[in-house]
């Protein structure tokens, strides 16, 4: 958990008043070289004081100088000039700034104005007889004289600044040049308290400091309210001393659609890099060209910020803008894929690359844990004080509702501050009602930003129906909705407002959802006339029979609705336990299917254990996705079209038969009946040429599949897996030409695969866990038999494409395993784990491709022939028996990249790899023997106990060190890892 504290920087960065302090002879320089140089500071914001203006009227001058000095200024700037030292007042105020400096890190710039350094620091000429008259005016005082000599001369050995025969003004711009590297003056605002971006603030400033004369460009992105801004201002902040010149352009999207927004953005940009005043701009070509000249030959960090749209970085800098070597380019954006590499070829002058990552670093903003978020929202509800006991239950909750989002953190924390303990209770409910309007406006930010109103409307489906669904699903859905999904998806994704999990589920932030739920209610007061209906107010539309045709997508799980309702309102619905394919409620609500006649341009109908009442004469048409878990009725009705259907998805249904006879559903693509558990026989397929995935997992009643499946060219997916009491399948399987996935584990009662499969020459992954083919006298000849055209059914003759293999727990025994894997030659994953077997065929070697190989829990397994050594196996999951044997060929375990040994305890020999023989009495000598330690000092092996749940990371030669190491060793054996 990182936190970090950042003082103000809008004040001086100590914490003074002023960050300059004037010392001069007024009667010198007041009104000329003095006014014109104090004028500069203040021009660019420098506060700077002189006795003239900042001491109030009235006040005492002494004193306030005095705490001028002592308390309140930063930088002290003594202007010498001929007649500096003639006045004691002047030389008293050098002493006290002199002595400030020894007890301070304050700095001291002596400016030599109209006098040489060596004429203060020697005092002659005019110090000289200024000095005679101070003597002669305080002889009684002499010890005082000689401390003002010696102030001069310390401060004349200070490094200063002398005009000489230069010009008065550039003179002067490089006293303020000089002030403002030593201020860094342009230092923004952050907030002071800031929580989790110690991480990313190291990797950019890394990045920064890097060392490179490159030009560098980075992109640091995320969703609205992340904390772009506020990281890029305190990366800002912290490396504007390296460069020599710097802005921060703030707002860039907002302030660039303003009437002469680019303009103004151009004049900021100019004046900061030259630190100067902002020179007049009449066009934005104009103001790219200045830029150019501006930036051509200085080092700059340049930040923009919040720029949606990368054509207005042209529009602000131009084309081949030529940064000097070493400049560093910021962008903070919503937009993660904001710049491509011709773009930033094009805009930055550099040099084409393959690598995108040589040219623009990208750092994305994540979400704050919810650690990291509690204290952030304590900082803001209570002023860091602990956590009232009474309140914490309800912080819990919002910190969970704000979803790691610090600007909702920020703003929800310090709406609450103070208030009651009843206010709070109420506060969630409200806010997963309304959302909060400050949150909203700045996440919508990223939904006006879309470019069309295709990603737009795309956004609401996924924001209001599909989020938790798989990415290829729902693209298949809404390609069946003339949605181009893929690049929609993607520009979601580039622009925060999405994101694909690892396994490829859609999610949003919850309230980047919110966002776009809340567009969705804000259509109409009327729930009944909105686009979209979801949970509560979908189910209370069909229930008061108020759609109309707006509607186009509404989505019901009463299952989810009855939960959550009783967790509220326990005492007014009571309901006993239920499962996914029984709920019994003792105040069943009656659904009319008329409540959806007035829904004509209905698409896309999810009504999860909804069960409706009446014909289906008169139900939406136009449906392209239907899904309807826990279907009641045993077919589906003869009245009920569904002829333009993308997907239908039946799980946990009551069908038995899903139609009587055949149906045409020319767009059919995805077919789920899956855990229909009173299913007996898969539908006719003949009126489904489109389809694509079709899955029948859990069918326990399921005892056969038509064969007019051959019928289905274009099906890639087909899942069968525990269909317990299936037999057979049909020999039209082998029909099935673009077929690359057959799962058929679970199916315990199957024994027979037709020969036929060996046609599917697009099969890559074939899952048979769990089936029966052990039994099968045709599974056994297939296994055993070397080709022979009688049979044409063995092991050989498995499809050629086969990429992953799985037989896990198929009881298959020296008997039933081949002598040749020739024809497997694409197999890159092969699984026999939990098999009796005793030793694999000599032939595996032949599987040259093979990288993962399965032997899990092969309780009689005991020799493990020659692997292939052309593409090294990167995992093997095999078991050594524990302790009492020793190692033969150890140094040979150590060329694999993954070892994972686990539960074949008669294994005792990997050919080529390792042998194990028992122990007795082995002396240390013979230990070492064992290992060649110099071929092994860059390994480490990560040993993992499954028992204790424990893991060591250790070199090869601590554990054979000793005996009682290499027994340890062998202790852990249950799983090593071995890198290089």
């Amino acid at each position: 958990m990182a936190v970090s504290r950042v003082h103000d920087a809008s004040a001086p960065i100590s914490p003074c008043a002023y960050h300059v302090f004037l010392s001069f002879r007024g009667a010198d320089t007041r009104k000329n070289f003095t006014d014109h140089l104090y004028r500069a500071l203040v021009q660019v914001r420098i506060r700077t004081f002189r006795d003239d203006e900042e001491v109030e009227r009235g006040n005492n001058i002494k004193d306030e100088i005095e705490k001028a000095i002592l308390h309140e200024s930063r930088i002290f700037i003594i202007v010498f000039s001929k007649d500096y030292a003639s006045s004691t007042w002047c030389l008293n105020e050098l002493v006290k700034i002199l002595e400030h400096r020894k007890s301070s890190q304050h700095i001291v710039l002596p400016v030599f104005y109209d006098v040489d350094p060596t004429r203060v620091k020697n005092q002659t000429g005019s110090y000289a007889e200024a000095f005679a008259r101070h003597e002669e005016n305080f002889k009684s005082e002499m010890d005082m004289v000689q401390r003002l000599r010696a102030a001069l001369k310390e401060v004349a050995d200070l490094r200063g600044m002398v005009l000489q025969d230069r010009y008065e003004s550039q003179f002067i711009q490089d006293i303020v040049k000089y002030v403002q590297d030593k201020l860094h003056h342009t230092a923004l605002y952050v907030p002071p308290y800031l929580v989790g971006i110690d991480s990313i603030l190291r990797c950019i400033n890394w990045w920064i400091e890097d060392g490179s004369n490159k030009v560098g460009i980075a992109i640091i992105c995320g969703i609205g309210g992340i904390g772009k801004t506020t990281i890029a201002k305190v990366v800002y902040n912290q490396n504007i001393q390296r460069f020599e010149g710097y802005s921060f352009l703030a707002d860039v999207r907002e302030k660039s659609e303003e009437c002469n927004g680019l303009v103004s953005l151009q004049r900021q940009l100019i004046s900061n890099i030259i630190k100067g005043k902002a020179q007049k701009i009449y066009t934005v070509d104009d103001g790219i060209s200045k830029i150019k000249e501006a930036i051509c030959c200085r080092k700059v960090l340049l930040v923009l910020d919040d720029v949606d749209d990368s054509e207005k970085i042209t529009k602000l800098v131009g084309t081949q803008t030529p940064f000097h070597p070493g400049s560093k380019i910021i962008i903070t954006s919503r937009h993660q894929y904001l710049l491509s590499a011709p773009f930033i070829c094009q805009v930055f002058g550099l040099k084409a690359s393959s690598n995108y990552g040589e040219l623009c670093k990208v750092f994305e903003v994540k979400e704050l844990d919810f650690i990291q978020s509690l204290q952030l929202f304590n900082w803001h509800a209570f002023c860091h004080n602990p956590i009232i006991e009474s309140f914490m239950e309800h912080a819990g909750s919002i910190v969970k509702h704000c979803g790691g989002l610090p600007l909702a953190l920020q703003v929800l924390g310090s709406s609450l501050s103070g208030k009651s303990i009843n206010v709070w209770k109420n506060a969630l409910g409200k806010l997963r009602a309304i959302p909060d309007n400050k949150i909203q406006k700045i996440l919508r930010v990223s939904y006006d930003s879309l470019q069309d109103d295709h990603d737009k409307d795309l956004f609401l489906n996924i924001a209001c129906l599909f989020i938790g669904k798989d990415r290829d699903y729902t693209t298949t859905v809404l390609d069946g909705c003339d949605f181009y999904t893929t690049v929609g998806i993607e520009n979601l994704i580039a622009r925060s407002l999405l994101i694909v999990n690892e396994k490829n589920k859609l999610m949003m932030h919850q309230m980047v959802r919110d966002v776009g739920r809340e567009i969705v209610r804000q259509e109409s007061v009327d729930p009944g006339k909105r686009s979209r209906l979801w949970h509560k107010d979908a189910f209370d539309v069909i229930r008061e029979k108020i759609g109309s045709k707006t509607i186009k997508g509404l989505t019901i799980d009463l299952l989810e609705l009855l939960e959550e309702k009783s967790s509220r309102t326990a005492a007014s619905l009571h309901f006993a336990k239920y499962s996914k394919n029984q709920i019994v409620m003792t105040n069943e609500v009656d659904i009319e299917t008329e409540a959806f006649a007035k829904m004509h341009r209905l698409k896309l109908l999810q009504l999860d254990y909804v069960e409706l009442k009446g014909d289906f004469k008169d139900f939406p048409k136009g449906l392209i996705w239907l899904r309807w878990h826990g279907f009641s009725l045993q077919t589906l009705p003869t009245d009920f079209d569904i002829k333009r259907l993308v997907a239908l998805d039946m799980r946990y249904s009551n069908l038995k038969h899903v139609w009587k006879e055949t149906e045409c559903l020319p767009n059919l693509k995805i077919l789920n009946l899956s855990h229909s558990h009173d299913l007996l026989k898969t539908p006719n397929f003949q009126g489904l040429p489109s389809l694509e995935k079709l899955m029948l997992k859990d069918c326990i009643k399921l005892i056969e599949v038509d064969h007019s499946i051959g019928e289905l060219k274009a099906l890639t997916f087909l899942s069968l897996k525990d269909c317990k009491n299936l037999m057979k399948l049909p020999r039209t399987i082998g029909l099935l030409l673009s077929l690359e996935v057959l799962v058929l584990s679970g199916c315990s009662r199957l024994d027979n695969v037709p020969r036929e499969l060996h046609n599917i020459k697009s099969l890559k992954v074939l899952n048979m866990d769990e089936t029966a083919i052990h039994h099968s006298k045709s599974w056994i000849s297939w296994l055993s038999m070397k080709r022979s055209k009688e049979l044409g059914f063995f092991w050989a003759s498995l499809p050629c494409s086969l990429v992953k293999l799985s037989l896990e727990s198929c009881r298959l025994s020296a008997d039933t395993m081949p002598n040749d894997f020739s024809s497997l030659a694409s197999l890159k994953s092969l699984n026999l784990s939990k098999n009796p077997i005793r030793m694999l065929p000599e032939s595996m070697s032949s599987l040259t491709k093979l990288d993962e190989l399965l032997l899990t829990s092969c309780s009689e397994l005991q020799v493990i022939p020659k692997l292939p050594i052309v593409s090294p196996i990167t995992q093997i999951c095999i078991t050594l028996s524990p302790l009492a044997l020793g190692l033969s060929s150890l140094p040979c375990l150590m060329s694999l990249k993954r070892c994972i040994i686990f539960g074949c305890e008669k294994l005792t020999e990997v050919e080529g790899v390792l042998k194990l023989e028992p122990i007795e009495n082995f002396e240390m000598e013979q230990i070492k023997n064992l290992f060649n330690i110099d071929s092994f000092d860059s390994n480490k092996v990560q040993l993992f106990n499954y028992i204790t749940d424990t893991k060591i990371i250790a070199m090869p030669q601590v554990l054979s060190l000793s005996l009682e190491g290499l027994i340890s060793f062998f202790s852990y054996f249950l799983f090593a890892y071995i890198s290089y």
